[in-house]
């Protein structure tokens, strides 16, 4: 007997939009975007857009929805970001803490490319819900970050649904495909849990791309935790 990560996930999916309909699509995507747990809205949408091209749901609530649940659990996420901005450079384990100095380098970041950024990243999967986060640390303007999302989004979504729909006649044959996902996110999940350690080890220093850490990157000491 084998169990598949992605399997088991679709099969959630797919009983919450049969059994709750339009509400569980919009409890869904809120949960997809705050990033926690993940439940990509790869999986959620095309098999929504199944739903209406089989007649169940129709497209114009689906897609109100889909995008309803994408800013609420983007703001849900922003605001995390936004409050833990305080406390994050006196939190860490090991090598692994964030100083001011890194917020700042976010927040120059964030007020050069910031818009571009979240827009951009909107069309990235997987990774399509977590730019939330830097973007409330950043404290980039609400309004703004409401716009960018929505904005990001929309093509995303509709391409999505548009998707599902098209398959329709042969969603378990995709569904089938997509349980090979799980190789790929295993290792995903194995080259982050790889990152971290390193960060903590002192081997790497916080940001992206990884690099080795430098002395310059240790900065004064800071008090634990």
């Amino acid at each position: 007997m084998t169990l598949s990560l992605v399997g088991s996930l679709i099969d959630a999916v797919t009983f919450v939009l049969t059994t709750v309909g339009v509400p569980g699509l919009l409890a869904l995507m809120i949960v997809a975007l705050f990033g926690f747990p993940p439940i990509p809205s790869e999986v959620i949408l095309p098999f929504a857009g199944f739903l209406v091209a089989d007649g169940t749901l129709s497209f114009g609530w689906v897609l109100g929805a889909a995008m309803a649940g994408t800013l609420v659990g983007s703001y849900a996420a922003y605001a995390v970001g936004l409050w833990w901005r305080d406390r994050i450079t006196r939190i860490g384990l090991g090598h692994l803490r964030l100083e001011p100095r890194h917020l700042e380098r976010v927040d120059r970041y964030f007020a050069r490319r910031g818009e571009a950024t979240v827009a951009l990243f909107r069309l990235v999967p997987v990774v399509r819900c977590y730019i939330s986060y830097p973007a409330g640390t950043a404290r980039m303007d609400p309004a703004r970050f409401g716009v960018y999302t929505f904005l990001g989004s929309l093509p995303y979504t509709v391409a999505l649904i548009y998707a599902g729909m098209v398959l329709r006649s042969n969603w378990n044959a995709v569904s089938t495909y997509l349980t090979y996902l799980d190789v790929p996110l295993l290792a995903l999940v194995v080259l982050a849990v790889v990152y971290i350690a390193l960060q903590v080890a002192g081997v790497l220093a916080p940001g992206w791309p990884p690099r080795r850490r430098r002395a310059s990157d240790l900065g004064p000491a800071s008090p634990g935790p």
